[in-house]
This record gives structure tokens, C-alpha cells and sequence, in this order.
């Protein structure tokens, strides 16, 4: 018993230097999204998307098949919607995620391609409080779609790149999206 009751105060001890710690570094520091984040605002931030989705929509399955027709509406539909934040290709790369922090993620990269389905459609339509990430509502089944094209971006072509500016006027230049 005595053991535990020093565990528990040594926990709440360190609890409380660690929320001191907070409080003067934002105090004196400040918190500017302009500044390169510490590496355990970077870790919370990359968590946030698994935090994001309740156990249930992990285990949520694509309803929509893999068609040509399908990624081609998602395709556009990412273009207009997404892309702004996103970049056509899916690196992130633009001028608006620039100044966000946490940036919207390369949803090409295994951190994001390695999301279930559930969680993608989840975060699509219901975003993540505390990021630039929106809740955008939308019928499911172009939320579903939007999943289809998630996973296909790693392996995007040229030609549907054109097509996407076609849609928005983004293309990219040296890293960044115009």
C-alpha cells in the first residue's frame, strides 16, 4: 500500500513539473505556428489522426468497388476539395499548408496510407479538432471514393495530375504548389 501511495505521488509530481515546464516555455516562447514545433508537439500532432477515429470506424470497410470511373470522380472531386491543402499529387507541398501547423500530412507516406479505411472516411468526414483539418460532411459514398483515390495517390500519373489542374489550376514547381 505504502508503495503505491509514493508511485502516485511521484507521478503527480512529475505531472506537475511537466505542466510547469509547459506553462513558462509557452509564456516565454510563445506558440507560433510559424516556429519548427518541439518533438513532442510533432509526436502529439503525427498521433492525432489515430486519436482522431473511435475504435469502430477502424473496423470500417470500403463499400465502394475500385473502379476507373470511381477514382476518376474522387480524382476530381480531391482536386477541387482537397487540393488546395493537400497538393494535386498528395505531398502537401502548397502555399496555404506553408503556415499550418500541424501541415496537412503527405497522404502518400505509410503514415497515412498505413490508416484503415475506416479511419480515412472518418477523418474525411468528420476532421481532427485542433489541425487545419475540416469536417466535411458530404454523402458517404464520395467520402468513400475520396478513400479509393487516398490509396491511389502513390502511384499517380502525370496525365491525371494535368487532368487535376485542369480542375483547379495547381501545378507544381520545385517542391510547391501554385
Amino acid at each position: 500500500m505504502r508503495t503505491s501511495k509514493v508511485l502516485t505521488f511521484l507521478i503527480l509530481g512529475l505531472c506537475l513539473a511537466a505542466g510547469l515546464w509547459m506553462y513558462w516555455f509557452v509564456t516565454a516562447h510563445g506558440f507560433s505556428a510559424r516556429e519548427k514545433p518541439l518533438r513532442i508537439e510533432a509526436l502529439l500532432a503525427r498521433n492525432a489522426r489515430r486519436l482522431a477515429s473511435p475504435r469502430g470506424a477502424r473496423e470500417l470497410k470500403n463499400p465502394v468497388g475500385l473502379t476507373p470511373v470511381a477514382i476518376a470522380e474522387a480524382r476530381d472531386h480531391f482536386a477541387d476539395h482537397c487540393a488546395i491543402c493537400h497538393a494535386n499529387d498528395g505531398g502537401g507541398r502548397t502555399q496555404i499548408n506553408a503556415g499550418l501547423y500541424p501541415p496537412a500530412p503527405d497522404i502518400r507516406v505509410t503514415d497515412t496510407q498505413g490508416l484503415s479505411d475506416g479511419e480515412l472516411f472518418y477523418i474525411i468526414k468528420n476532421g481532427i479538432r485542433f489541425t487545419g483539418m475540416p469536417g466535411w460532411g458530404g454523402e458517404d459514398e464520395e467520402n468513400w471514393k475520396l478513400v479509393l483515390f487516398i490509396r491511389h495517390l502513390p502511384k499517380i500519373t502525370a496525365k491525371e495530375l494535368e487532368l487535376m489542374k485542369e480542375v483547379n489550376g495547381l501545378e507544381i514547381h520545385g517542391g510547391e504548389s501554385h
